[in-house]
């Protein structure tokens, strides 16, 4: 008798998403989508001023805003890896940036969702 294998695999999508922020307003980055899973896998964030920022990055659940990174210090033309582990997002969750001085930052984040 011959066994049948079905492929129960989810598929996966690797993506970035960037931003330069040029004001210092709360910028969403990423929202999850509907029925997705997303493993945040690297938040890459780089000063090319010459001055050096902070940045804030949150995740908004519902009414809910957890920090992630608060007043987190980026030196003057250095480009620095926040995760040292991967965060999972949720659906509707939303990753946003903040950063201290306008046109100084920019930041690219790399996940995988997961549908």
């Amino acid at each position: 008798m011959k066994q049948q294998q079905k492929d129960f695999s989810l598929p996966n999508n690797y993506k970035n998403a960037k931003v330069d922020l040029t004001t210092t307003n709360s910028t969403t980055v990423y929202t999850c989508p509907t029925a997705t899973q997303t493993i945040v896998k690297s938040i890459l964030v780089n000063d090319d001023s010459g001055s050096g920022s902070t940045i804030d990055i949150t995740l908004t659940s519902g009414s809910d805003v957890f920090s992630l990174f608060k007043t987190k210090s980026i030196t003057a033309n250095n480009t620095v890896e926040l995760l040292t582990q991967p965060v999972i997002i949720q659906e509707s969750e939303i990753l946003k940036v903040q950063a201290a001085n306008s046109d100084r930052l920019h930041v690219v984040v790399s996940f995988l969702e997961v549908t």
